[in-house]
């Protein structure tokens, strides 16, 4: 993978770190205000004040990791995919593709805390933007040869994409895995699957530019 990351996918991976090691310094007020909160009135917390959703969470959620390890493997995930989707969509189109597959995910945790699983905890990682860049890359170039451990052969890139979909599904219906915001995975592939789409003139509202890989 070369090193040359494109601008957007350079300020990307910058910010993660970054505000990361900002969380290190400010603590638990992070979480507080720019974790991913569920729908619903704010609940009070130990020692005053409160804390529940804020509209800004929708974006703010997918630049806060839970520790170094989630970090390290979404920043990985975002070197690897992100500098060639960006070239290929070009630097605008490649933020918002970005920041849309992050609320996309977000507001699929959403729903499915309100309505199925319940609770009231934080959600937070790039995960949901990430899980998008994955789907872009097994969609625009779909016989790509990759590599993943433990299989000792090279996949077709929309062999791997699907397969971590349909295992995303299965760890999110069977609650396999418990604390990994499954189904916000699911959420970022599928709000980008609908943007590209739309790029590619495929829905009833049509784009201005046809997107035509």
């Amino acid at each position: 993978m070369p090193f040359d990351l494109p601008p957007v996918t350079r300020a990307l991976l910058i910010a993660n770190v970054a505000i990361y090691l900002l969380q290190l310094l400010v603590g638990e007020p992070m979480i507080i205000w720019f974790a991913l909160w569920p729908f619903g009135p704010s609940l009070p917390m130990e020692g005053g004040g409160s804390v529940g959703f804020e509209i800004w969470q929708l974006l703010s959620y997918g630049f806060l990791h839970g520790s170094l390890t989630h970090l390290l493997f979404n920043m990985i995930a975002l070197w690897m995919f992100g500098g060639a989707i960006e070239r290929l969509f070009g630097a605008r189109p490649f933020a918002i593709y970005y920041l849309i597959c992050v609320i996309g995910a977000a507001m699929a945790q959403l729903i499915v805390v309100r309505y199925f699983t319940g609770g009231f905890y934080p959600t937070l990682g790039a995960s949901g933007g990430v899980f998008g860049l994955l789907l872009a890359f097994g969609l625009m170039y779909p016989q790509r040869r990759m590599m993943i451990i433990p299989i000792p052969v090279p996949i077709p890139a929309w062999v791997l994409v699907t397969g971590y979909g349909l295992i995303e599904l299965v760890l999110g219906i069977t609650g396999t895995q418990s604390g990994i915001a499954h189904f916000a995975h699911l959420g970022g592939m599928a709000a980008g699957f609908v943007l590209i789409q739309y790029w590619r003139g495929k829905l009833p509202l049509k784009p201005r530019r046809i997107l035509t890989r």
